[in-house]
Formats: structure tokens, sequence, C-alpha cells
């Protein structure tokens, strides 16, 4: 029976005794029919409890005295009476789930069906602004279970290879074959269900190519891309064990991009203030020339566009935009193919007051991803139950 000391009007203190909780009604005919007419139930009628009523069939009489060694005081550990034998119920020792039970869901419905473990920025090793970007989180990440992983991709200074990190920071980036070959080593360490791996995506033609090559030698025969088209119907977690799988949105055409940013266009200033509050200083003048636009997606582009490396285009294998127009739009349905969807966190509160039943019906065939908001520097977390009552699989957490 424990006991707590309060302080009385700042004189001098007083003690409680807590009196413990009574077994219900239903513990007690537990105990009575499980120990003998002394009231003590001994290691071999709690290894009958353990098989008969807790359906351990595998548990032994010494795995029964272990429970009892750790779970009584030293008085008790031949034998439980009613108040030890209540202890152990409600303890650490009876854990109202199996910890080691493997996945006992049916797996083979589709991947649209499941949440699943995402995480945000999954490269660096702090804050949003400043911290180094590395292999390494996504090595825990992985370890963790994390399915999802995010990487930005971004040309070099001398733009000719590929680096990943937060674009329009002062993170130090981190070269994406090293990202890839973790991720390879890694990838099914916590689980053998699918690793997807999202882009976010800057990058030229040429170096749209040259991500492709390292996406297929690096993965080879893990590789789950389908094809150009979209799928109709995500396949299940079970079929896609030990693959990995490439989610983006269709790929940019840079000329276009570059004519974006020549244009001045204001409403793509709004979206950037919108994003980042309005007092984000442009940290490195190189992100001006790939990226003007620091929200997570844009509209969708022309997959079959003639500046889009094909080789590239047929590693996507879960296609994602938000496509033009409002939210009737984004959340739309179509019957044909499925995607992926992203919203931040301030948009998914805003979408769920207006378009509550819509985010659920979309999330019934295709995915989607909820991230943090750009104001979050320190890697801060939101409260993900909005997105989990609404259906969304992928909410993003920062790791960090």
């Amino acid at each position: 029976m424990s006991k707590q000391t309060y302080k009385v009007c700042f004189c001098f203190r007083r003690r409680f005794r807590l009196a413990a909780t009574e077994a219900p009604p239903q513990v007690k005919a537990l105990f009575n029919k499980y120990s003998d007419n002394n009231g003590v139930m001994n290691p071999d009628h709690f290894h009958r409890f353990l098989v008969q009523v807790q359906k351990q069939e595998n548990a032994s009489l010494e795995d029964a005295q272990a429970i009892m060694h750790t779970t009584a005081n030293i008085f008790h550990r031949k034998g439980f009476n009613l108040e030890t034998f209540f202890k152990y119920l409600l303890g650490e020792s009876n854990s109202a789930l199996d910890t080691n039970r493997s996945v006992h869901h049916d797996m083979n419905a589709p991947l649209s069906h499941y949440f699943i473990f995402t995480g945000h920025n999954s490269y660096l090793t702090g804050n949003q602004l400043s911290s180094d970007c590395s292999d390494v989180p996504i090595i825990q990440a992985l370890h963790k279970g994390v399915r999802v992983i995010e990487l930005d991709i971004w040309p070099n200074s001398t733009k000719d290879d590929v680096h990943v990190l937060h674009g329009g920071t002062l993170t130090t980036p981190v070269e994406l074959i090293k990202c890839f070959k973790s991720i390879k080593q890694h990838a099914f360490t916590a689980s053998e269900f699918p690793v997807v791996i999202t882009l976010e995506d800057h990058l030229t033609t040429d170096l749209q190519a040259k991500v492709a090559k390292m996406v297929r030698d690096t993965f080879g025969d893990m590789l789950f891309a389908p094809g150009t088209e979209p799928l109709q119907e995500f396949p299940s977690p079970e079929s896609l064990k030990r693959r990995i799988i490439i989610s983006t949105k269709p790929p940019k055409e840079y000329l276009k991009s570059e004519e974006t940013k020549a244009s001045g266009n204001p409403s793509q200033r709004e979206n950037d203030s919108e994003a980042w509050g309005g007092e984000i200083p442009n940290f490195k003048s190189r992100s001006a020339e790939f990226k003007d636009d620091l929200e997570e997606e844009d509209e969708e582009e022309d997959l079959h566009d003639d500046n889009v490396a094909p080789e590239y285009r047929s590693l996507i294998a879960i296609h994602a935009g938000k496509g033009k127009g409002g939210l009737d739009d984004w959340l739309s349905v179509d019957p044909n193919k499925v995607r992926r969807l992203s919203l931040s966190e301030q948009e998914l509160e805003k979408a769920a007051k207006t378009h509550g039943p819509q985010i659920v019906r979309f999330t019934q065939r295709n995915i989607l991803r909820v991230y943090p908001k750009g104001i979050r520097f320190d890697s801060s977390n939101y409260n993900p139950l909005v997105g989990w009552m609404h259906g969304a699989q992928m909410v993003a957490f920062n790791m960090q």
C-alpha cells in the first residue's frame, strides 16, 4: 500500500495512506479457481492459469516461476495471494499485446488500406535550417521500422551530381548515392514490408537520368517499377515484401520552371510566404536557381513531356501531385488510377472542416500524406490524430 506526502498550510507535512484498488469479483473468482484452500496460488496453479486462461500454450512451469519471481515481493515468491495476483494482471509482465507476436493482420489488401510509418526530411540530423544532412538518421529510422523515407534531391554546386539537402537553408548536403546504399543495406532490418522512397525532385533532365541509373544500379531486382502509367490499384504489402518503391510527383519540365521564375509569378510568392511564415531569408542564392516554391507539392506535370528523362519517369511507382484547382479537384477519385496526395498539417486541418467525407473517400483507394508545416524549424511534430481519423496513411514525422 503506497503513501503520499502533502504540505499543509505551508508549515507542516502530512502523509496519507492510499488504499489499494480492490480486485473486482471476476478476478476474485479466477483466483479462487486457480488457488488452494489457503488462498495461495502456487507455481503449478499459476502455470495452469497461463495455459488455460491466458492461452499461453507454450508457457512452461519455469516461465510461471520466473513471472512470479519478478512480480511478487520477497514474501510471496512461492505463491501469489489475491493482491499480488491482481498486481500481476495489471502489471508490465501481463501486457495486453503479445510483444513476441509477429504481424497478425491480413496484409493482402491494397497498400492504401494500411497506416504506414512515415518519416519527414529523413536525412536531417537536427533542425530544419542549419543541421547536417546524413545517411545516419535514415539508418536509425529504418531500424525503428519506418517504411517511408523522404529525400530532397538537388544538383550539386557544379551541377554534375546529385545531393540531398533541405533547399533554401544552411543544411550541409550528403551524396544521394550514399543515402541509397544505406537504404539498401538497412531497409529490411526491422521489417520485410516494402520501403517507399519519396523524392522531392529539383533536378535537370540529365540529372534525372543519372538518378535513374543510380536507382537501378543500387536496388536492382529489389525495385518495384511497374511502368510509366499510373497504377489502377495499389499492390498489397504482402506482395511487395522486400521491395523498394519510388514515389514522387511527375517531374517538372526544367525549362518551364525557369520561365516561371523569370516571370515572377505573384501567386507563387504568396505560396512561399504561406509555407514559411513570410520571414525566412533566402539562405543560399543557388536555391533560387532551382526552387521558387518551398511547398512540398505542386501542380501535376505531364509525365510524357519530352524534357523528362524517360528512364527516370519509368521508376515512379506511386505517382504524386495535387493537380489543378482546389480541394474538390485534389480529392477527386479516379476509378482508373490511384495516386498519392500530400497536404501540410494546416491544409489538412482546413480540409477536414469542410471536406471530411471527401478525404475519407479519397483514402479508401488513394494514399494521403500529411507533413509538418514549414515553420517547425526545430523539427517538432504535430498531432497525428486528425490525419489518422481521416484515413491518412502516411502521417510524416520528424524523426530527428
